[in-house]
């Protein structure tokens, strides 16, 4: 009996660490981002830019020049950036990666060089 609860915890053991590190070597992240649609015209998503920078300007801050998501200075590059801050700290709030569907969920991390993409657990 002791041997069968003891290969049971190891069993256990295996899947909650396959669970968490296979996606890890694999390069995928666990989580979501909120990015620019590629299938909404420029003008739409150049207008929800407009209005998440309103709301605070902290959502854009990271895409002033000379901060770590300047680069690549494009449309859809900065406003995921910006989607994606707005989307995370207002998670819990529907529709919060809409946008005038001008911006899309994921489960890619677009993060690229110095610019990290922050994603925050869903709040259950």
């Amino acid at each position: 009996m002791a041997i069968k609860n003891s290969f049971s915890l190891l069993l256990s053991s295996l899947m909650v660490f396959a669970l968490i590190v296979i996606p890890t070597i694999s390069g995928q992240s666990i989580g979501t981002w909120c990015v620019a649609n590629p299938k909404i015209q420029d003008p739409v998503v150049q207008a929800a830019l407009g209005w998440a920078c309103q709301q605070s300007e902290a959502y854009c801050s990271r895409i002033q020049l000379g901060q770590n998501c300047y680069s690549p200075n494009t449309l859809r590059d900065h406003a995921s950036v910006v989607f994606n801050t707005y989307y995370q700290q207002n998670k819990n709030q529907p529709g919060s990666c809409d946008f005038n569907s001008a911006a899309v969920i994921t489960n890619t991390d677009p993060s690229h060089d110095t610019c990290q993409f922050e994603s925050v657990p869903d709040s259950k």
